[in-house]
């Protein structure tokens, strides 16, 4: 049964959105990292020129040192209205000269003329740090004095965010148009498909001839599969057919002929010739049972060709059995039944209920239309092979008839149905096997199944009737 689901294209479509959602988040929060960055090395140009600008106005006189922070370093900080601007200065002992006393910055007491700059808090406001040495050399007082300057973080936030939405927007605008173009291609990628259902559905049900239409390499498989679909159901159905219309051909006859011998029997008033018209009824009767048990046989074979799994089988226990169980209790002749038994199991690979059917086929044609005073069946191991014989003292089939009595429907007796061979034929080549004749000889008129051999633990043999 065909469970309904999602189609192809919402599938499709749906796991192309996660990834376009998941680029999405990937390259706005990368935005968001590289405008921090941005954000940060811009102002921390602008705080570090400040700090540079106050070290600079450092002087040491008669041994004291002095600051006078220029104007010009505040203004360019004040740029940003929204933060606000801690600084002091320190000379080399330590000692701040001006400024904010609790300011504290690490590495303060560096001495280094590269700036240091880090985060920090100052009174509760995240700040952003950074510190500059001067050497002072005066000769007196000579040394390292470091101008610290902090500065808040709400101007650097906003520059952040801003350069975040612009690229987000330039993101989404991007995604949006790869996502259309997407929608569109993938629609146009599923238009084969498409195209290969709409075939299938204008079709007569009557028509299984291969689909012709033009399809991507993609699906070439998926075609040609449902091809060798239509391929293998028009041959059963053609099988079908022409075995219905065989069957009801073949049925007809018989029918036709019991009925008139009950006709006949309906109106005989004498008793000798009433006693002769039912026991030719019996034969019709028992005529068309047998045909109607071959057909039906004819049937089960074709089907279990297609669906039977096989298995490891000892050939020869399933022909013993098939024997004891093939030949009647009572016959109206003398007949020596005899079977060669190999002295080691000959496996197969097959379907047992279709073997045991075969070989019963073939015990039977044998006792009614070949064998005089003997019937024997033969298994055995001839190399790669396994081989079962069934051989009689009959007469025979001529040579030139070998290849028509493997035909159903085809006999040479008049009381025959033409079946036998025909299903013994389809089961040896639904197991890769061969049917043959060998001529009459000495040793009488043989029919031989060979199949491949195979090495492995048979499965037990079940006993059971033959039709």
């Amino acid at each position: 049964m065909i469970r309904p689901g999602r189609s192809l294209y919402s599938r499709i479509m749906l796991v192309i959105a996660l990834i376009f959602g998941a680029g999405s988040l990937v390259l706005g929060t990368a935005a968001w990292v590289y405008a921090r960055l941005a954000a940060d090395d811009a102002y921390d140009r602008l705080l570090v020129g400040a700090a540079l600008q106050i070290a600079e106005s450092i002087y040491a006189q008669e041994g004291a040192i002095s600051v006078d922070p220029p104007v010009s370093a505040f203004e360019t900080l004040s740029l940003s209205t929204n933060d606000r601007i801690f600084y002091k200065v320190l000379d080399p002992h330590g000692a701040v000269l001006t400024g904010y006393d609790d300011l504290a910055a690490a590495a303060a007491n560096t001495a280094s003329h590269e700036p240091l700059i880090s985060d920090g808090e100052y009174r509760g406001f995240p700040v952003r740090v950074a510190v500059v040495g001067r050497l002072v050399s005066d000769p007196v007082a000579p040394g390292w004095a470091h101008v610290v300057v902090a500065q808040t973080r709400e101007a650097r936030i906003s520059l952040a965010r801003d350069l975040t939405l612009k690229a987000l927007l330039l993101v989404f605008a991007m995604t949006s148009l790869a996502f259309m173009g997407v929608l569109f291609a993938v629609r146009r990628a599923l238009e084969p498909l498409a195209r290969v259902e709409r075939e299938l559905r204008s079709r007569d049900p009557k028509d299984l001839t291969p689909l012709d239409v033009e399809i991507p390499r993609e699906i070439q498989t998926l075609v040609s599969t449902i091809n060798r679909f239509m391929d293998r159901l028009s041959g059963r159905i053609a099988l079908m057919q022409r075995f219905i219309a065989d069957a009801a051909h073949q049925i007809r006859t018989p029918l036709a002929g019991l009925a008139s011998q009950v006709d006949l029997l309906t109106e005989e008033t004498r008793p000798e010739r009433k006693e002769q018209q039912l026991i030719r009824v019996r034969e019709r009767t028992a005529e068309l049972g047998r045909l109607t048990n071959q057909l039906l046989s004819h049937a089960m074979i074709i089907h279990r060709a297609e669906v039977a799994e096989f298995e490891t089988i000892d050939l020869a226990a399933l022909a013993r059995q098939t024997l004891i169980n093939a030949v009647p209790l009572s016959l109206d002749r003398e007949v020596d039944i005899a079977f060669d038994d190999p002295p080691e199991p000959v496996l197969m690979r097959g379907d047992a209920v279709s073997l045991r059917e075969a070989l019963s086929n073939l015990i039977h044609n044998a006792l009614k239309h070949g064998a005089k005073t003997r019937l024997e069946v033969r298994v055995f191991a001839e190399n790669d092979a396994a081989v079962v014989e069934v051989v009689d003292d009959g007469p025979g089939i001529p040579a030139d008839e070998w290849q028509r009595v493997r035909e159903p429907f085809h006999t040479q007796s008049a009381t025959g149905s033409g079946l036998g061979l025909a299903i013994a034929g389809d089961v040896v080549r639904a197991h890769g096997g061969e049917l043959r004749f060998r001529e009459r000889s000495e040793g009488g008129f043989a029919v031989i199944m060979r199949f491949r051999r195979h090495n492995e633990t048979p499965e037990p043999i079940e006993s059971g009737d033959a039709s």
